[in-house]
C-alpha cells in the first residue's frame, strides 16, 4: 500500500513538473536572413559556385567540340591517330570530372568554403539560443525552419527576434 501511494505521488509530481516546463521555438532561417553577414556569405558562396559551374560547363563544351572535330576527321585519320585522339578526349573528360568533384564533391572546395563562411554564424546563433534557454528557463526550444514538425505554434513563444537582439541585430 505504501509503495503504491509513494509511486502515485512520484508520478503526480513528475507529471506536474513536465507540464510546468517552458517551451519556445525559433526560426533559424528567419534569423539567418536577418543577419547581414549571412547574406554576404551566401552571396559570396553563390558567386563562387556560379563561377566554378561556368568553368566546368566551358570545359565540357570544349570537350564536346573536340569530339565533334574528331568525328568529322575520324575517317581521314590513321588507326594510331584515332586511338590517340580518343585517349586525349577521354583523359580531358576525366580531368573535368575530377575538377568538378574537387569543387562540388562531398568534401569539395564549396563545402569547405561554406563551412568557413557560415559555420561561425550558425555557432553564434546556437550560443545565443542556448543563453536564452538558460536565461528564460526553457526546457526545449524547437526550430521551425527545418520542416513542418509542429502543426501549431503560438507566436507568443517565438523567441527568434530575441535571438537576433541577443546577437546585436535589429529585426
Amino acid at each position: 500500500m505504501k509503495k503504491t501511494v509513494l509511486l502515485l505521488a512520484v508520478l503526480c509530481v513528475s507529471t506536474v513538473m513536465a507540464v510546468a516546463q517552458k517551451y519556445a521555438f525559433v526560426d533559424t532561417e528567419y534569423i539567418l536572413n536577418n543577419i547581414p553577414s549571412y547574406k554576404a556569405a551566401k552571396e559570396q558562396l553563390d558567386k563562387v559556385s556560379q563561377d566554378w559551374q561556368k568553368e566546368i560547363e566551358d570545359k565540357y563544351a570544349e570537350i564536346e567540340q573536340m569530339y565533334k572535330d574528331y568525328q568529322a576527321e575520324r575517317v581521314l585519320l590513321a588507326d594510331d591517330m584515332r586511338q590517340k585522339r580518343e585517349e586525349i578526349i577521354v583523359n580531358k573528360e576525366k580531368e573535368v570530372k575530377e575538377l568538378q568533384k574537387s569543387y562540388f564533391g562531398q568534401d569539395g572546395a564549396l563545402f569547405k568554403k561554406r563551412q568557413e563562411l557560415i559555420q561561425p554564424i550558425q555557432d553564434e546563433i546556437y550560443k545565443a539560443v542556448k543563453d536564452l534557454a538558460t536565461e528564460g528557463g526553457y526546457a526545449v526550444i524547437f526550430d521551425t525552419s527545418s520542416g513542418p514538425s509542429m502543426i501549431y505554434t503560438n507566436p507568443r513563444y517565438d523567441i527568434s527576434d530575441e535571438v537576433l537582439q541577443k546577437l546585436g541585430y535589429k529585426n
